[in-house]
């Protein structure tokens, strides 16, 4: 999609600090992080949101928990845990309209996201 701004991460046109990388996701860290971790976990492909996961896109699902254990293990937080988090529409949280997962660590987190 053209106007994503995280497709635009995707392609290269705007800088991220890469965490993790494989053919179909994108881990980076997040601009505003709500945890001493915070990564966000992109699909490569524009999927708006978790519920336009059909037919061929379901390996997406797959493709963002083993990017997440990667990111855990890359981070450090493999070990004492970590959040997995994917917002879905407007009142789910999601800001952004391309899926994503975050993943937040490095601290005990309370029942709040963050």
């Amino acid at each position: 999609m053209k106007d994503c701004i995280f497709c635009k991460i995707v392609r290269g046109e705007i800088p991220c600090r890469k965490v993790y990388e494989n053919d179909q996701v994108l881990a980076f860290d997040d601009i505003h992080p709500m945890a001493p971790h915070h990564v966000v976990v992109v699909p490569k492909k524009h999927v708006p949101t978790v519920m336009d996961l059909a037919g061929e896109d379901l390996s997406i699902a797959s493709a963002l928990t083993v990017a997440a254990q990667e990111v855990a293990r890359i981070k450090g937080m493999d070990g004492k845990g970590f959040r997995m988090v994917i917002n879905c529409n407007a009142d789910g949280g999601q800001v952004v309209f391309h899926l994503h997962m975050h993943v937040l660590g490095g601290r005990k987190l309370n029942d709040e996201l963050g």
